[in-house]
């Protein structure tokens, strides 16, 4: 089992940033092929945000976001980053981290093995 519990969403003002944070907890490292942000928005679908391999950093991002964000990971503290400049208003979702154990196309939300419960993101304009 792996836990994953999100930080740092919160108000943000159009033109700033944000960086969320997901602690991973459980069976991770060793185990953990990669770790991916998604938002949803109110009655829109769960959309890839940006994600990282575990071992080497490859990191992969939305042509939405890849301007303007940044994914990193502490692999001594097992946590994943993301910073996110710029914000707009479009960017308010609810923002989830999820971590996947096995090799996987890391921008596909179906393949991930473990969510976190998702912290809120606002953006006003």
């Amino acid at each position: 089992q792996v836990q994953l519990v999100e930080s740092g969403g919160g108000l943000v003002q159009a033109g700033g940033s944000l960086r969320l944070s997901c602690v991973a907890s459980g069976r991770t490292s060793s185990s953990t092929y990669g770790m991916g942000w998604f938002r949803q928005a109110p009655g829109k679908e769960r959309e890839f945000v940006a994600a990282i391999r575990w071992s080497g950093g490859s990191a992969f991002y939305a042509d939405s976001v890849k301007d303007r964000s940044s994914i990193s990971r502490d692999n001594a503290k097992n946590t994943v980053y993301l910073q996110m400049n710029r914000v707009k208003p479009e960017d308010t979702a609810v923002y989830y981290c999820a971590a996947a154990l096995s090799p996987i196309k890391l921008d596909n939300r179906n393949w991930y093995n473990y969510w976190g419960q998702g912290t809120q993101v606002t953006v006003s304009s």
